[in-house]
């Protein structure tokens, strides 16, 4: 699918970061936009952004809809269906994604399960939801998001990272399985995997608004532990007050955001030559480049502090995990 003009693509997660800024930039290609995402203030701005920058007659339409749940899915189906007078789709980018819930030990279950959810539930209920609707187009093609954390389950030898790796490997391995599946059943339908390192995306910050773990509404028990792995990773904050220690985890959400080594747009960019020049493998940024390659040189002792350091030798990582 070299040419994007006149498709018609469904995105999930479109209210920001790399969502927001695939709708805009297949919007500005010429393609037929539906986009979900759990906050309408930040669709409407998408929606504004993409329309700014679109061909005349191009649409670009939102929903409120959260991708772990089947029934808001299936309404979102339902209103692509309506709203863009089709039976059939293009494209579908499976994008949106929380952190949260790093421990499967000492971690709330229901956070765990609420990222798993959405990281992996997501990807699953966005393709069978969808699914017919790229069956009955002459051609299209599943774009799923897994992350460098699909190659390697770690932010660090003393981070636990649970639930978000198990589902962005749950999520490489359903996309590689696709790759035979749908050439036997639906040959026309291809399928991409997405490894995104660390760009620039708003995701520390809404996965606080999701888990309601927002800086100004952390409680003594959530302090606590960010107290703990603070001093884990090296940084005793003992004497920091709790006011100053949930100012620090919403400067550490901004920087993450602003000071990330390759930005949504251009990550987008990747991601959309990518699906043109049909990979169904797409490494995104410089870090997830390296890591792959580190981690299948030396699979034994990716999870050895060692290796860490190794990676952190090369400038990943430095001062975010």
């Amino acid at each position: 699918m070299e040419n994007f003009v006149g498709r018609i693509a469904v995105v999930t997660g479109g209210g920001t970061g790399m969502g927001r800024e695939l709708v805009r930039q297949l919007a500005k290609a010429g393609c037929h936009v539906a986009t979900c995402d759990v906050a309408a203030t930040t669709l409407d701005e998408t929606r504004t952004l993409a329309i700014e920058m679109a061909p005349a007659g191009t649409r670009v339409t939102t929903f409120v809809a959260d991708v772990a749940d089947e029934t808001q899915l299936l309404a979102f189906r339902d209103a692509v269906a309506k709203e863009h007078a089709t039976t059939s789709i293009n494209l579908l980018f499976n994008n949106a994604g929380v952190a949260g819930a790093g421990s499967f030990v000492d971690d709330d279950r229901a956070a765990w399960e609420r990222t798993f959810a959405i990281d992996w539930g997501g990807v699953y209920l966005g393709t069978r939801t969808f699914l017919g609707m790229l069956m009955a187009a002459d051609e299209g093609h599943i774009v799923n998001t897994s992350s460098i954390n699909g190659i390697f389950a770690s932010v660090g030898p003393n981070r636990p990272h649970t639930a978000y790796s198990a589902a962005k490997f749950a999520v490489r391995g359903f996309s590689e399985a696709l790759i035979t599946d749908l050439r036997m059943n639906a040959p026309h339908v291809r399928v991409s995997v997405v490894m995104p390192g660390h760009v620039g995306t708003s995701i520390v910050i809404n996965s606080g608004i999701v888990h309601g773990k927002e800086p100004d509404t952390l409680d003594e028990e959530d302090l606590v532990k960010v107290r703990r792995q603070l001093a884990a990773d090296g940084t005793p904050v003992d004497e920091v007050s709790d006011e100053d220690l949930r100012k620090g985890v919403a400067m550490f959400g901004e920087a993450f955001r602003d000071l990330a080594p390759l930005s949504a747009a251009s990550a987008a960019e990747i991601i959309l030559d990518g699906v043109r020049q049909n990979k169904w493998r797409i490494l995104v940024g410089e870090d997830a480049v390296i890591v792959d390659r580190m981690v299948r040189d030396d699979p034994e002792h990716a999870y050895e502090p060692e290796f860490w350091r190794a990676l952190q030798a090369k400038g990943l990582f430095g001062g975010f995990v």
